[in-house]
């Protein structure tokens, strides 16, 4: 089994946490330290771009990974050097236990953040246990800041919620306050300038991502609806002066600060898939299975290793597999799958028919 402790040096001091397993690395030499587990694959919006109207139909709560397994899953990967740990969903607030799923990763040796994405709704009700169990930072969606076309995308009332929990977050002091925007052209590009605006005076990250299209019926594939993160980089770069380059992570591709604003400006280029050079995500589905790429279509059974009585050094030996075996990009992924499906390209669809059974 694995070391999960530090030893201590000198008087009352912890030393720096050493991974006791080799990096979790792929063959074209990318390391591996971010991981993003979902937790649910239930949610309680119906976002058009996410999941059909009706509804999917959700695994039994037994396909689902265990308290026990998702703890065991941050504990191996923490011994490979994984540094950041992110909880999705569906909508992991709709998890009972996603408060002591944050402590344990808050106190696993080696994790140093611990992030959580929501869409907003129920996070007033949960944002003080998340910010006493150590939580680092909030991720919170949303894509319109107008009611009725709130409504209209995420199929449910709530937007009232969303904005008094990105007030709830800065006032909180989380360390990291982020607001996630799908820009789509013909329903909320005209909305880009007002998002950056919430920058001004509150210091969180408006991050623009490119739409990918990852609904049932890949209605979007056809770029209809598609703002490319260039288009909104000009836009950004056009009505925003003197705007200077900025920090930010290695997904947040083009990250800007406005003269004299408290807050970032990032656009993240999903689709376009300029970001895969820098890539360094592993994700872990719901249903347990380790998903090398956003793209890719093989499995990774993950549950039923640690089912079937694997040891840690099985989990872990399933998680270099996957992952000595990732294609250089999103492009050859989906390629692969093509030609294991014996489709072309522009057929593929996907196993799953929700965003919220992959975890985003």
């Amino acid at each position: 089994m694995f070391n999960e402790t530090a030893k201590s040096e000198g008087k009352g001091q912890v030393a720096p946490y050493v991974p006791t397993r080799p990096p979790l690395q792929d063959r074209f030499g990318r390391t591996f330290d971010y991981v993003r587990i979902a937790v649910i694959e239930q949610c309680n919006l119906r976002c058009t771009y996410c999941m059909p109207e009706e509804g999917v139909q959700f695994k039994e709560k037994d396909m689902v990974l265990r308290s026990n397994e998702i703890e065991r899953v941050i504990k191996v990967l923490a011994s490979m050097g994984v540094k950041k740990v992110r909880f999705t969903g569906g909508e992991p607030l709709v998890r009972p236990d996603i408060v002591d799923l944050v402590k344990y990763a808050v106190n696993t040796p080696g994790i140093k953040g611990v992030h959580l994405t929501t869409n907003g709704i129920l996070f007033p009700k949960f944002a003080e246990p998340l910010r006493k169990a150590g939580l680092t930072g909030v991720n919170i969606s949303l894509d319109t800041l107008h009611e009725d076309k709130f409504e209209q995308i995420t199929r449910r009332k709530g937007i009232g919620k969303v904005m008094e929990s990105i007030e709830m977050a800065v006032a909180l002091g989380f360390p990291r306050v982020k607001v996630n925007v799908v820009l789509m052209r013909g329903f909320n590009e005209n909305e880009l300038i007002d998002f950056c605006e919430l920058t001004k005076d509150k210091a969180v990250t408006v991050r623009f991502i490119e739409f990918m299209p990852f609904d049932a019926h890949q209605i979007w594939e056809s770029g209809q609806h598609f703002a490319s993160a260039a288009d909104l980089t000009g836009q950004i770069e056009s009505h925003y002066k003197g705007i200077k380059e900025a920090s930010g992570t290695r997904t947040e591709h083009h990250i800007y600060q406005a003269p004299g604003y408290a807050g970032k400006i990032a656009v993240i280029p999903a689709f376009t898939r300029s970001l895969c050079g820098n890539c360094s995500r592993i994700r872990v589905t719901a249903d347990g299975s380790i998903m090398n790429c956003l793209y890719s279509e093989e499995p990774y059974l993950l549950k039923d290793v640690m089912r079937k009585g694997g040891t840690d050094e099985d989990v872990e030996a399933l998680f270099r597999k996957a992952f000595g075996e990732k294609h250089i990009d999103g492009f050859e992924s989906k390629k692969a799958a093509s030609i294991k499906a014996k489709v072309n390209v522009s057929d593929i669809s996907r196993n799953r028919s929700s965003m919220t059974q992959i975890g985003g």
